[in-house]
């Protein structure tokens, strides 16, 4: 698995050390209000249960299953896979996501809670790739800004795989293009 990663882009000190940085940050912010963190998975699942662990302030945890890829690379029709199981009318929500890539699916799921009543929403995003941007939706809290390249590993994968490696790398185009 190793074998198929070009480069690696943040090791994991390097995801942790700005994670930190990033819950400090947000509890500074969210110490008071009790928001819903949401998650999307399944590419979420990683980076929200390390920035779960550090936040230090009451909050309710639930996710969200959306699907937005017809293929392990072109992006399709956004469906609702799973619906969250917590009413967040009058509540502030983290949306937790993995990349923030073209935007489909965050503007979908933000308009979607909008709809629902929530007090805010905010984008806890480990990663933003812009050039790739299409819909008009942007983070509020980003690990990095990355290159418009194939990236996998800490939650990110292709066709299922890659998501448990403990860094985000470039996949090889060989693995990909075949």
């Amino acid at each position: 698995m190793n074998n198929d990663i070009e480069k690696i882009l943040f090791t994991e000190e390097q995801i942790n050390h700005r994670i930190d940085e990033l819950a400090e940050e947000m509890t500074a912010k969210y110490a008071d209000k009790n928001p819903v963190v949401v998650s999307v998975m399944t590419g979420a699942m990683m980076f929200t249960s390390e920035m779960l662990k550090r936040l230090n302030f009451k909050l309710t945890v639930d996710y969200v299953d959306i699907s937005s890829y017809a293929d392990g690379t072109v992006s399709g029709k956004i469906s609702l896979v799973k619906d969250l199981s917590t009413d967040i009318k009058g509540r502030h929500v983290l949306i937790m996501e993995d990349i923030v890539d073209t935007g489909h699916t965050l503007k979908y799921l933000k308009d979607l809670l909008e709809d629902r009543g929530a007090a805010s929403i905010k984008i806890v995003s480990l990663l933003d790739k812009p050039e790739r941007r299409e819909a008009d939706v942007t983070g509020d809290y980003i690990g990095y800004t990355v290159p418009n390249e194939f990236l996998v590993g800490f939650g990110l994968d292709y066709s299922g795989h890659y998501r448990n490696l403990p860094y985000v790398g470039v996949l090889k185009r060989s693995v990909y293009e075949k």
